[in-house]
Order: C-alpha cells, then sequence, then structure tokens
C-alpha cells in the first residue's frame, strides 16, 4: 500500500515527527475545547440566524466555539494562518494554515439532532497534513498526524475492507444552493441508493468524512463544501489507508468544493457510476439521465 498522500505534504513542508506531534496535540486540544462550548449550548439556543442563503445558519454556538478554538491556536501556534467558517481568513494565507470549522453541523445542532461536530484541520498550500474532528454527543475525537496513524480516541482506525459497490454503505450530504440548481446531488443520490445496501445523509460532512477513516462507510461523495468542511477529515481519511479525490479521479482540491473519498477496492467504482449522471430535475422521480459515453 503507498504512503498516505498527507507523508507526502509532511515531507514537503519540511516538518520533522517533533514539530508534528506538536501540531497533532494543538489540533487536538483545539478540537475538543470548541466541542466543549457546543455541549454547553447543546439544548440551550436562544439566538438562531440566517447567514442569507435558505438552510444557512448560524448560532451563539458557532461563535462561542470559533472564539475558544481561535484563542487556543493563536496562544500556541501564533505564526500560523488561520481560515475559519465565522471569522475568515487570519495570518498568513501562504504555508501552515489551520482550517476551523467550530460547529459542522449547525443545522442538526440547532435542531437538537446530536450529529455535529469541531473540525480543526492543518492544511500546507491548501494540502491536508493533519488534523482532529471531535464529535461530542458521541464522546469521540477522531484525530491523525503523519507517521502516527488515525485514530478514534486512543483506538487506531482504519477504512474498511468492502470492495463490492453492492455490498457498500455510503454517504454524501446535499449544499445550501441545492434549491436553485439542477447540479444539486439529486440525481447521485438516487443512482447510488439503487446500486448500493444504501446512502446515507448526515448533514456534517467533517463527521461522513471520519465515519469513512474509521471504517462505518465505506464511501463519500459531496459538492458545494468549503475548505474548514474538509481539511481535518481528508487528512483523517487519507492516514486511514483511504483515497481522496476529485469525482473524476484527478487530485483533490481543497477549494474546489468536490470530493470523492473511499477505500482503495471501491473509489474507482463510486468514480464511475458517478461520471454516468447528469443533473437532471426531479430526478429523484425516475432513472438519471445518463451522458452518451460512447462504446
Amino acid at each position: 500500500m503507498p504512503a498516505p498522500a498527507t507523508d507526502a505534504v509532511a515531507s514537503a513542508a519540511g516538518l520533522n515527527p517533533e514539530a508534528l506531534a506538536q501540531l497533532h496535540a494543538t489540533a487536538r486540544a483545539a478540537a475538543d475545547s470548541g466541542a466543549a462550548v457546543l455541549m454547553d449550548h447543546y439544548g440551550h439556543l436562544t439566538n438562531i440566524r440566517s447567514k442569507g442563503r435558505q438552510g444557512d445558519l448560524v448560532t451563539e454556538a458557532d461563535e462561542g466555539a470559533e472564539q475558544a478554538v481561535l484563542s487556543l491556536l493563536r496562544d500556541q501556534t501564533p505564526s500560523i494562518g488561520i481560515l475559519a467558517e465565522e471569522s475568515g481568513s487570519i495570518g498568513p494565507e501562504v504555508g501552515l494554515q489551520w482550517m476551523v470549522d467550530p460547529l459542522d453541523g449547525t443545522t442538526n445542532f440547532a435542531h437538537g439532532y446530536p450529529f455535529f461536530a469541531t473540525s480543526i484541520g492543518l492544511c500546507w498550500n491548501g494540502r491536508p497534513l493533519l488534523g482532529a474532528i471531535s464529535v461530542p454527543y458521541l464522546k469521540q475525537l477522531y484525530h491523525c498526524c503523519p507517521g502516527v496513524g488515525a485514530f478514534c480516541n486512543d483506538d487506531p482506525i482504519a477504512v474498511s475492507r468492502c470492495d463490492q459497490l453492492q455490498d457498500s454503505l455510503l454517504v454524501t450530504g446535499f449544499a445550501y444552493d441545492r434549491h436553485t440548481r439542477l447540479d444539486n446531488n439529486y440525481a447521485e443520490f438516487c443512482w447510488m441508493t439503487h446500486r448500493t445496501h444504501g446512502v446515507r445523509r448526515g448533514g456534517a460532512a467533517a463527521v461522513d468524512l471520519a465515519f469513512v477513516a474509521a471504517g462505518l462507510l465505506d464511501g463519500y461523495w459531496e459538492r458545494g463544501l468549503s475548505p474548514w468542511d474538509l481539511a481535518a477529515g481528508v487528512a483523517l481519511v487519507q492516514q486511514a489507508g483511504g483515497i481522496v479525490t476529485a469525482y473524476d479521479g484527478s487530485n483533490f482540491q481543497i477549494r474546489s468544493g468536490k470530493v470523492l473519498a473511499a477505500n482503495q477496492a471501491l473509489h474507482q467504482q463510486i468514480s464511475r457510476e458517478l461520471a454516468k449522471i447528469s443533473p437532471l430535475e426531479g430526478a429523484c422521480f425516475g432513472e438519471p439521465e445518463l451522458r452518451h459515453m460512447g462504446s
């Protein structure tokens, strides 16, 4: 099995094991600090607001968790830039940069649905390196580091061994702009649901990726995502032995908003199926339109 992509990123960044260990510890501490704030607010929200797009919410929990995370990161790694969902870009945008999602799954959280997380990823020039995802309601901290591996709490994790698409359980999601465009993942969802044991929709991309890394789910695809949704989870899947790319198998680009993550046996199978699907209004009521693939 080839070395995880995150190992090559660590080498390119010139980070030795001691530096990686310190950054890994910081990511874990930051994820836990944000998650503690979330649990303080869980079930007690008083200020739920819209960011302007249908379904795109922000609460006092998002803001409080982000401030706790930013305070820790600024204290422990003052020279490293930060890209945070609520605060935007802070400090350097090249080299090492933290990607902070204080509350991934805000809609879930606002409704009291216990599927949410604080996600802290570290990238080097936009390439995921390491990270931590705290899923506090489940009392789980997923984390990874090059040369160390991927873990849930203290237990090593690895992607699943499922090797047939028809036997797989996948996960996906739907972007906030799904109401206004045909390229909204509905056709893909229906198509893949008919060719697998099922497709779940968790509502928190970081948790979806963590579950793929842990082998609880066999693969994940989605569009319309932000860098802070992806950084930690992509690093986890890679360290857990999985593959992360664009839909067509080309190199993953964190700012593209698109991701396909799976174990090595299923990755190409999922990619081939996604290539067959064109957006089609009302696709959930019938078979998706197929592109003319040729012979």
